[in-house]
């Protein structure tokens, strides 16, 4: 498959290796942060492209969309920090019949992860006003938006199973019907994601640590395997991509 890479920092970087190591070609490579002008968007290899991957900054990421909707690509993202444009990027997607696939975290391991959240939630909603739960996220100084996506889509889809809790907050003063969400930068840390359910009695505790880069770029680039065939349109859902993955996608439906 040829493969445009969109954003060539650290993630950038390791989706190239891994992509070419399962025999994929990277035909073009565009950086909107760097000065570099063969990283910029006149670049030859992106009529060749069948699948853009997009990691870029927040500030870039629905520019980039537009431009490579326009040029009939479909895109893979992981970028984070900008859903406010939600709505423009749709109309967007919509008008150019293109395919996106977005999620603030692309991890195998991550997403199993999302689905042991909404059925712990569930089970926490059946005891209600036993428990309120609170989230910590950690990650590298480069990391530029807080809370991180994941952590938003991990609150959400608390907030919607538990009755009463109104949103997530980073605002400690708070009352506990909002899900506090605290942020830590730490080094390089690639990404921690810790929640905890509180009672007066007893703690339980939910967490997943990445490792490194790898387990988030190898899910893009299965990813791009699975949109890059044209056969899927539209804004695309992790939900969708898991049932795809997964052995036994009923598994799922307990959700």
């Amino acid at each position: 498959m040829k493969i445009a890479l969109i954003g060539y920092g650290r993630m950038g970087h390791a989706i190239e290796r891994i992509a070419q190591s399962r025999g994929h070609e990277i035909v073009a490579i565009v950086d909107p942060a760097s000065d570099n002008e063969a990283y910029g968007w006149d670049q030859p290899g992106l009529k060749e492209a069948e699948v853009a991957i997009e990691f870029s900054v927040p500030k870039a990421a629905t520019g980039n969309y537009s431009k490579l909707f326009s040029l009939g690509i479909p895109v893979v993202s992981g970028t984070t920090g900008w859903l406010e444009e939600i709505d423009a990027v749709k109309r967007d997607l919509a008008d150019n019949e293109g395919t996106l696939f977005w999620t603030s975290n692309f991890s195998l391991g991550v997403n199993l992860f999302f689905a042991i959240n909404k059925y712990a939630a569930r089970l926490m909603a059946s005891v209600p006003g036993v428990y309120t739960p609170s989230m910590t996220e950690i990650h590298h100084i480069h990391k530029l938006d807080h809370p991180s996506g994941t952590a938003r889509s991990l609150a959400e889809d608390i907030v919607a199973r538990i009755p009463g809790m109104d949103g997530w907050t980073e605002d400690s003063s708070a009352g506990e019907e909002k899900l506090l969400i605290s942020h830590e930068r730490e080094g390089e840390v690639p990404g921690t994601h810790i929640i905890k359910w509180e009672s007066d009695v007893d703690t339980i505790t939910l967490e997943h640590r990445a490792h490194s880069r790898e387990g988030f770029a190898l899910g893009a680039v299965v990813a791009a395997e699975w949109i890059g065939g044209g056969e899927v349109k539209g804004l695309v859902e992790m939900e969708s991509f898991m049932r795809h993955l997964v052995t036994d996608g009923k598994l799922l439906d307990v959700l």
